[in-house]
């Protein structure tokens, strides 16, 4: 039996028999990984409790054919119980886990950056740093960036041409100038474009100062955006609570 250690944050989980749990684990060093936490459903389990959504964990694991076994558990960062109490945290939450759990496509493929983005924002959510909101549209543009589509805010995302511009195409990549703009183009306020850039590069000042009502028109162009390049729709997407 194989033996290794890693840090990790919990994605998901599922019911296995009448006790044990497969959960699904973004770990540090070892990328996507699903595991048997064995008897964990049990009131007398020693660490069924760290191996919920939104738990960050230093995990030891004996490697299987199919599936790993979690063979200990020990608390990084409590932050499921911060998280699943309150509506809109858990919301926001939810769809940073399913993001991650669709771009990290293949277990076994180190993503480190991936990892430590995820971990920071459900860190920052759980704090409640800035508006869950905002934590959350950071994330997505952030984990979209990391993957291949960092979208433009700025400049041309055809042309190249300097900005800035007045539309935004989903499928072109961000911000177009008016040569490149397809129809049906999206045309969000100047202040939008502002935000977005700023939640792309984290600048919370910026990004805290917004208004409202750029904060909901930039919202939707970041689920836009988001469920283009992710090709299919994130089914916790709709039910996030936007205040």
């Amino acid at each position: 039996m194989s033996l290794y250690r890693d840090e990790a944050i919990v994605l998901r989980t599922h019911k296995l028999g009448e006790a044990d749990r497969i959960v699904t684990l973004l770990t540090r060093s070892h990328g996507k990984v699903r595991a048997v936490g064995k008897g964990v459903r049990r009131t007398s389990s020693r660490f069924g409790s760290r191996l919920e959504p939104f738990m960050h964990v230093d995990v030891q694991l004996s490697t299987g054919r199919n599936l790993d076994i979690v063979t200990q558990a020990e608390t990084l960062g409590s932050y499921g119980r911060q998280v699943c109490e309150d509506y809109t945290l858990y919301t926001a939450g939810a769809v940073m886990l399913e993001t991650a759990d669709r771009l990290v496509e293949a277990e076994r493929e180190p993503s480190l950056q991936q990892y430590w983005l995820l971990v920071g924002a459900v860190r920052a959510l759980a704090a409640r740093e800035h508006a869950p909101g905002l934590v959350l549209d950071s994330y997505l543009l952030r984990a979209l960036a990391v993957a291949g589509w960092a979208p433009s805010f700025t400049d041309c995302a055809r042309c190249g041409e300097p900005g800035p511009h007045s539309a935004f195409a989903v499928a072109s990549g961000g911000a177009v100038c008016r040569a490149c703009r397809p129809p049906g183009a999206a045309a969000p306020a100047p202040q939008t474009f502002e935000l977005l850039a700023a939640l792309l590069a984290g600048d919370w000042s910026v990004a805290e100062a917004s208004a409202e009502r750029h904060r909901g028109e930039g919202n939707g162009l970041v689920a836009a955006f988001c469920q283009f390049h992710l090709e299919r729709q994130l089914r916790s997407l709709p039910m996030v609570e936007r205040v």
